[in-house]
């Protein structure tokens, strides 16, 4: 076993994954896990996690709870990684559990309905932060979303380790923006309001109920950061590398939350931060010497938010296309390689075009929101490749092994599960037409090229 291992390592070492090099380091790897984490939903998502709390004490608990449960997924991706140190992520994992078709089904959702509509949303929701400042027509603002995604699409374009270098920079500015108001509002920090009993209290949830909900309420604050898995191909010693990443993100992310929970909740009354639309320029606004500038400093601290997930996004996403079409899954095109810039170009500039499409069809874009139900059952069934892999006779030998494998599986499938089943609710008869359209979509694309492979090999 050891020896295997050993062999691994040294292949990853001696070649590239797939004629991309391995560019990026430990810093970069952190920045796109929690550059794509840390976006615009922590702005809004404090209120609807003091809404199903109730109290202060359960909305820092949930946040803490929160993290600590999701740290276990990332266990398992980094597993994973160090597994199959290439690109593509999740696509890789079906493929290797030994289900091809589930593998494109992965791929297939990814690229049409769940990766450029993020990309699109996000450029949007910049533009409408920037609206705050200057007062755009709608069209004008589509127009500012489409410059800031060909923007970040030629600088991915052009350089791997420049778009690592920008991520790095980006990310370690916007955690640096959070830990200012963190240490500013501790200076005006209320003890009172964290032990203050909200009004109407017959209203409230209580209780571990009432925990729990709050919990649920945070684990979309904490998704993205197993998105570093789509680059482990272009990773720099991923052995040491992608655990390092993903647990170091998980912990970040974790903390940060924490602190900024406590920070909120001990400027701004839980019955006020239940009800805000805008809990974070809300509390801001309880500082002295902020006041009224505090919907003009939460929108510029939104906007480089968000770009930090949209770099992130188009910089990761158009590697599982590319996998794929290396396996003979996708179009051809998508597996070339730059011979200049060393980047996968076509996929990137695809998956950027159908984006800037999706712009001017907001429609559209909404309803392939509702593909939100798949993309969570195929990280449910990710999980549950551990438990496949690790019973694999021959081929599974992962440079890093989480310890308690078993269990850590476990609870991400639970904490997976529970999202599924939130979002089922939220939308149930959308979600099985999503699901129906994903498999009668791509199951025959499937067997087209699979037969297309077939012929070839004759």
């Amino acid at each position: 076993m050891v020896s295997e291992v050993a062999k691994v390592a040294q292949n990853v070492e001696e070649k590239s994954a797939g004629g991309l090099q391995r560019k990026l380091g430990l810093s970069a790897a952190i920045a796109i896990s929690v550059g794509t984490t840390i976006g615009s939903g922590i702005f809004s998502s404090l209120g609807e996690v003091a809404a199903a709390s109730g109290t202060a004490l359960f909305v820092i608990l949930a946040f803490l709870i929160g993290g600590l449960i999701n740290i276990p997924a990332n266990l398992c991706y980094a597993e994973l990684a160090t597994a199959y140190p290439e690109n593509g992520g999740q696509y890789i994992y079906f493929r290797e559990a030994g289900s091809r078709p589930m593998a494109f089904l992965c791929g297939w959702i990814s690229f049409w309905a769940t990766d450029p509509p993020s990309i699109s949303i996000m450029a949007i929701a910049i533009t409408n932060y920037l609206a705050y400042f200057v007062g755009f027509s709608p069209l004008t603002m589509k127009f500012i979303a489409v410059f800031l995604i060909i923007v970040f699409m030629l600088m991915h374009l052009r350089s791997v380790e420049g778009g690592g270098k920008f991520q790095t920079f980006i990310t370690a500015f916007k955690i640096v923006m959070f830990a200012i108001l963190i240490g500013v509002g501790f200076f005006y920090f209320s003890p009172d309001l964290m032990s203050a009993k909200p009004s109407g209290a017959e209203a409230v949830p209580v209780g571990i109920l009432a925990l729990v909900a709050g919990i649920s309420a945070t684990t979309w604050s904490f998704d993205g950061m197993a998105s570093v898995c789509y680059m482990t191909g272009e990773i720099k010693n991923p052995k040491k590398t992608m655990p390092r990443a993903l647990i170091i993100s998980g912990v970040l992310i974790t903390v940060l939350y924490v602190l900024l929970s406590i920070t909120i909740t001990g400027l701004l009354p839980i019955d006020q931060l239940a009800t805000s639309s805008a809990p974070v320029s809300d509390a801001m606004a309880q500082i002295p010497g902020i006041g009224s500038a505090a919907g003009s400093l939460t929108a510029i601290m939104a906007i480089i938010v968000i770009i930090g997930s949209l770099s992130s996004c188009i910089m990761f996403q158009p590697r599982m296309p590319y996998a794929m079409a290396k396996d003979g899954l996708f179009f051809k095109s998508f597996a070339k390689v730059h011979p200049k810039w060393g980047t996968p170009h076509i996929s990137i500039l695809i998956q950027c075009a159908i984006a800037i499409v999706l712009v001017f069809a907001s429609s559209l874009s909404d309803l392939l929101g509702y593909f939100t139900i798949v993309a969570l059952l195929k990280n449910f069934l990710i999980f549950g490749t551990v438990f496949v892999l690790r019973r694999k006779k021959s081929g599974y030998h992962p440079m890093w092994k989480m310890p308690m494998g078993y269990l850590m599986a476990s609870i991400a499938m639970i904490v997976t599960a529970t999202l599924i089943v939130s979002t089922f609710m939220w939308a149930p008869i959308p979600g099985i037409i999503s699901a129906v359209i994903a498999v009668a979509t791509g199951l025959p694309a499937y067997y087209y090229w699979e037969r297309k492979n077939k012929q070839a090999a004759v």
